[in-house]
């Protein structure tokens, strides 16, 4: 079962991901991939938040900021996976610290993923809704946001389900979940 979540901060778009990764995993084992790459107090103080909020549902969790097929290595596919975020494994690829920005990435990170979902028994993908706004950024993070989106669609389209989730509620456009 592949399901793709979707939406703004604080949304509820997690605890849907951790209901819907538990749900799936057949009593098997449950793996969080972990992508944001902290980079000051703030990343930090976020991923304590998600270290919390997922304790005691028997995740085992996998630092994976970059190279996203890596965690194969070490992780049973026969598992249920989440993978928060895209959004964070997308900006990695894109903006690696050691180089010049990356505008092959998007395209990349789509395939992995799509390669990823394919290869273990269920996965809960969750990504930002970064296209509300109407603002003209820089040339980089427009083809960030362009980047994201590109990868997004492709995730939805592979997807069993797909969900925006807005103010704690799921607006389901492809399957659904109820527990």
């Amino acid at each position: 079962m592949i399901w793709f979540l979707s939406g703004g901060a604080k949304n509820g778009k997690s605890t849907l991901a951790q209901q819907l990764a538990k749900s799936c995993g057949g009593g098997g084992p449950l793996y969080y991939l972990a992508t944001m790459i902290p980079h000051d107090r703030e990343d930090d103080a976020r991923i304590e938040t998600h270290v919390r909020a997922r304790a005691g549902w028997g995740f085992t969790t996998v630092e994976c900021g970059a190279d996203i097929l890596s965690a194969l290595r070490t992780a049973d596919p026969s598992g249920s996976f989440l993978l928060d975020s895209v959004t964070a494994l997308l900006s990695n690829e894109m903006f690696p610290a050691s180089g010049a920005p990356d505008a092959a990435a998007p395209g990349r990170v789509a395939a992995e993923l799509e390669l990823l979902a394919r290869s273990v028994r269920s996965i809960v993908l969750v990504s930002d809704y970064l296209y509300a706004d109407a603002a003209r950024y820089g040339e980089w993070t427009e083809r960030y946001r362009a980047g994201l989106a590109l990868v997004d669609r492709r995730l939805a389209a592979l997807a069993d389900g797909a969900a925006e989730l807005c103010c704690g509620c799921a607006w389901w456009y492809k399957g659904g979940f109820s527990e």
